[in-house]
């Protein structure tokens, strides 16, 4: 458990027991959500209770229909899908274009357009480099995450594989600290060469720089380059330890890193009821007034961690030059599916979690765009939400309603909250720019994400036929189709210079060696942003965007036509099912370990992503995506015959012991091993013999009903 969550223990102790509710306006509202809304949201922002429940509860009434409606109309097209391969078993192949043009599940491309946002700040519209994903209720990773706006390029270098060896046990080695001054000052030579000579022979001064206005400020103390429009910090120490053996007195190479960051309360988190949620909205308040701090143990000392401040630099002549010392904070909020206990409607209904999410962090940012936080977070005063698992233009258009009432409520001026678009679920990648022309007044973002994606693949086209093992489906021709796409469709929507198009995750935190040498590949794709597992990798991963100018990369890719929509549709099928014992058994093992690994800490721990080792002890930043590719992957082979439910059941009992030893070091997990009634292992197994009958294939109500009795 994170340090956040033993501090939080004691609170809970005194809290109301789940079910204490107060009416507000027919709402019945847990008395934990109404006491932190009432007291610590709504009164700074100068909104009156009794009006904001007032209006919830309309916008509530309005809204919850429809979203209702939305869900419906997912499972009505799954049900036609599944018929037609019902009808056809030996087509073998994903449902046709054709059919799913007439039963709606395909729409008609919009005419050429431009989106329409504008005023994003120049991390989004402008600036191309490193995203983090950080879940909400850790406090300690949340400041981390905000504060990764700066990292050392040599502790990166020195504290990682990323030189292609780990570092070394014991204290400071000379020797890989020469190899890391050598590393970076290459990196130099690429980034902003010296006129005349290289970075390793400068002795110091005022460098001379062969495009001379990469120099921004040169103090005593520090020199800024910039390069890409990302700045470098020189720092200049000549009684540090490594600064005084440097010929220059460099001690560090500070690199501008993560320039956003996402702030999730969805697929990282778990939340499950108005105790979680009011935890997750409390932290994400701190952040918006700036007073958010962690407390925490390191080394025998107890620590306090809060966000940092800007950074300024003296220049010629009296002025200063200022730059952001924070990453610029989207919040990614629940997508449509999931409802939450934490307010019940008048007909004794969950209230749909996406619309408090909606509410509540809209509500909660007013501290900043109203400029009453400690630090300033959009400089443009604009609200980044980030929309989760939305399936095609018509669920998207809902969004930019509710957002649209959400402003209306909060007398927020329209389009103050931006959209960012979760490309991961199918239809939507399908119907891409119909999608980003229901939000294009307030776009900002567009992103991949495989395993989600990959998910939604498996579940859409369930009756297909068996699924390639994961490894080959990652090579599949789809998969291509569906990254280059999004970058396409994104350009000709018009996103350089106005909105993020992002790719997704490096899910290996301690490989960054690997990452160095694979992730290039994002910015090459002209994607402007990427997500990266931690501060550190950002720090490594922000090198890439020095040496690709992503502008140029789009400006190259603007003209290409669109993959075609028949190659994103070819679902990843195995041809040849002809796999040997020994295969399916890995292929089994391997998913199965990934669920165990993954379920025991959601379910008995309540923690939502964490580094999770994988069946070759290899961690791995585990999530809900991660989790629903594995579950659906084993229910696609449980329907068609490739395994059967004794080999499940063996694999579950098999892995349960590897999963306990993984955690023998953990003195909050609770082995499975012998314990019939071990919910952990109960969760994983229902995952994958339910699979099938999940909406959408998605992890999260059975992982809410599990967690739930876990709490209880």
């Amino acid at each position: 458990m994170s340090e956040a969550g033993v501090l939080d223990r004691a609170e809970r102790s005194v809290r109301p027991s789940e079910g204490e509710r107060v009416d507000r306006a027919g709402l019945a509202v847990d008395r934990r959500l109404a006491g932190f809304v009432e007291t610590e949201v709504l009164p700074p922002a100068g909104i009156e209770a009794d009006n904001f429940w007032r209006d919830t509860a309309a916008l509530l009434a309005r809204f919850t229909p429809a979203n209702r409606e939305l869900l419906t109309e997912r499972e009505r097209l799954q049900g036609a899908i599944d018929g037609w391969h019902w009808d056809n078993p030996d087509a073998r192949s994903a449902a046709p274009e054709a059919f799913l043009r007439e039963i709606g599940y395909l729409c008609d491309e919009p005419a050429p357009f431009t989106i329409r946002t504008t005023g994003c700040d120049a991390e989004i519209a402008e600036l191309h480099g490193p995203q983090l994903v950080v879940p909400v209720l850790n406090a300690r990773f949340l400041l981390n995450a905000a504060n990764a706006r700066w990292g050392s390029l040599y502790d990166a270098l020195y504290g990682t594989d990323a030189l292609g060896d780990p570092p070394p046990a014991g204290g400071y080695d000379a020797e890989r600290g020469a190899r890391v001054v050598a590393w970076a000052k290459a990196f130099l030579d690429d980034a902003v060469p010296l006129a005349g000579q290289g970075w390793a022979d400068w002795q110091g001064g005022k460098p001379r720089l062969a495009e001379p206005s990469q120099l921004v400020a040169c103090t005593g103390k520090a020199i800024v380059l910039k390069n890409n429009g990302l700045h470098i910090e020189l720092v200049i120490d000549a009684d540090h330890p490594i600064g005084g053996t440097d010929p220059a007195n460099i001690a560090d190479i500070r690199l501008e890193s993560a320039l956003t960051t996402i702030v999730d309360l969805e697929d990282s988190v778990a939340a499950v009821d108005a105790e979680d949620k009011v935890a997750a909205y409390r932290n994400w308040l701190g952040l918006m007034r700036g007073d958010l701090s962690a407390r925490f143990e390191k080394g025998g000392e107890t620590l306090t961690r809060e966000l940092a401040g800007d950074r300024s630099y003296a220049l010629p002549g009296g002025d200063r030059l200022t730059l952001p010392g924070r990453s610029l904070l989207m919040v990614r909020n629940v997508g449509h599916l999931m409802t939450n206990p934490a307010i019940l409607l008048p007909d004794g209904s969950e209230v749909f979690e996406g619309l408090l999410d909606a509410i509540l962090t809209s509500a909660i940012a007013l501290h900043d765009v109203q400029a009453r936080g400690r630090y300033r977070n959009s400089r443009s005063g604009a609200i980044y939400i980030v929309k989760p698992k939305m399936h095609g233009p018509a669920e998207c258009a809902f969004a930019n309603d509710v957002f649209d009432a959400v402003e209306d409520m909060l007398g927020l001026a329209r389009n103050t909250t931006r959209i960012g678009i979760m490309d991961e679920e199918r239809r939507t990648s399908a119907n891409l720019a119909a999608c980003i022309h229901a939000v294009r007044e307030r776009v900002f973002f567009i992103n991949t994400g495989f395993l989600d994606r990959t998910g939604d693949e498996i579940h859409t086209s369930m009756l297909a036929g068996p699924m390639l093992r994961k490894a080959a489906i990652k090579q599949a021709g789809w998969l291509a189709a569906y990254e280059d796409r999004n970058v396409q469709i994104g350009l000709a929507c018009g996103f350089s210079g106005r909105a993020q198009i992002g790719k997704g995750m490096w899910a290996a935190p301690d490989r960054m060696a690997a990452m160095l040498a694979e992730k290039t590949a994002h910015p090459q794709s002209g994607a402007s942003t990427a997500w990266v597992p931690s501060p550190t990798a950002a720090t490594l991963h922000a090198t890439h965007y020095h040496r690709i100018d992503v502008a140029r990369r789009q400006a190259a890719r603007a003209g290409e036509p669109v993959a075609p929509l028949t190659d994103l549709l070819t679902a990843p099928l195995a041809r040849d099912t002809g796999w040997s014992e020994a295969e399916i058994a890995e292929e089994l093992d391997n998913n199965i370990q990934g669920i165990l690994g993954y379920v025991v800490r959601w379910v008995g721990q309540g923690v939502g992503c964490s580094k999770v080792p994988d069946i070759h002890e290899v961690g791995l930043m585990e999530d809900r995506a991660t989790l629903r590719i594995s579950s659906q992957h084993i229910a696609n082979w449980l329907h068609h015959g490739i395994v059967s439910g004794e080999q499940v059941d063996a694999a579950l009992a098999r892995m349960a012991t590897l999963v306990d030893r993984q955690n023998a070091g953990d003195p909050a997990y609770r082995p499975m091993t012998g314990d019939e009634d071990a919910l952990e292992l109960a969760a994983a197994r229902a995952l994958i013999v339910e699979g099938r009958a999940q909406p959408s294939g998605y992890t999260e109500p059975l992982l809410h009903a599990f967690r739930r009795r876990a709490k209880g």
